[in-house]
């Protein structure tokens, strides 16, 4: 009873709440809240302000970009008021499985792996066609743009949204009646770096639990993901961030 007395009091230091002068807010105050923050696309704005903060301590967007998306599950049961699926989530198919939901895509720097654009689409959306809104435009030699198979073939949308950017997603290796073995080494080559944007998403699922969307349409879950990469580029550098002990 004790610990957890002490760790409901570090929470509340933490978030400036002293429950012993002022009551804490309550559903209504916090759910207009989130409103505000929804309709002023304030979230985007949250992940924004915390890459310059990143900046100011030497963690800086400056080289390549890695681009990758992940699917967030949505209830497909219609047991509720509307009696209805979400009818912004759609469901897609990755291998033998069909799932329905959203999907997350995001761009990281392929140095410090600090994510800085995050676009949220239904699953059905296919990776490629939000590669342009996930690169900052800076990317430039030897800059380069990385990602998987679902990339292939947009060269001409790299050299759009970033002109000196240099492709290297990944290719095709297996043909009808042979396997490409030097565009596989290639591939192996790549993954090396293309790995690194599986850490945010890591974090996402395993550290903060976002296995599902929290709630109906693709905006507000949309503004729930940015915040919650922004708090992902601080977790990730909360070491370099702390202040040094004597």
């Amino acid at each position: 009873m004790e610990e957890a007395f002490y760790e409901s009091a570090v929470l509340q230091r933490f978030a400036g709440v002293d429950l012993g002068v002022a009551a804490a807010p309550d559903e209504t105050t916090i759910l207009r809240f989130r409103h505000l923050l929804e309709q002023h696309d304030l979230c985007g704005e949250m992940l924004d302000t915390v890459n310059r903060y990143l900046e100011t301590k030497g963690i800086r967007i400056s080289t390549g970009t890695i681009v990758d998306a992940t699917i967030i599950h949505a209830p497909s049961s219609t047991k509720n008021s509307s009696g209805k699926r979400d009818p912004e989530m759609h469901q897609t198919k990755k291998g033998n499985q069909w799932f329905f939901g959203a999907k997350a895509h995001i761009g990281v720097d392929s140095k410090e792996t600090v994510v800085h654009a995050v676009a949220t689409t239904a699953a059905s959306v296919a990776d490629k066609h939000m590669l342009p809104d996930l690169l900052h435009g800076e990317e430039r030699p030897p800059r380069r743009i990385w990602g998987d198979g679902g990339y292939q073939g947009q060269s001409e949308a790299i050299r759009a949204a970033a002109p000196k950017a240099q492709d290297m997603t990944c290719r095709r290796t297996k043909y009808k009646d042979y396997v490409d073995e030097e565009a596989k080494r290639k591939n192996t080559t790549k993954a090396r770096v293309r790995a690194k944007v599986e850490h945010p998403f890591r974090i996402l699922k395993r550290g903060f639990g976002f296995t599902k969307v929290r709630y109906r349409g693709i905006w507000k879950n949309h503004q729930w993901l940015c915040a919650a990469f922004a708090l992902v580029n601080l977790y990730q550098h909360r070491n370099r961030l702390a202040p040094q002990r004597a």
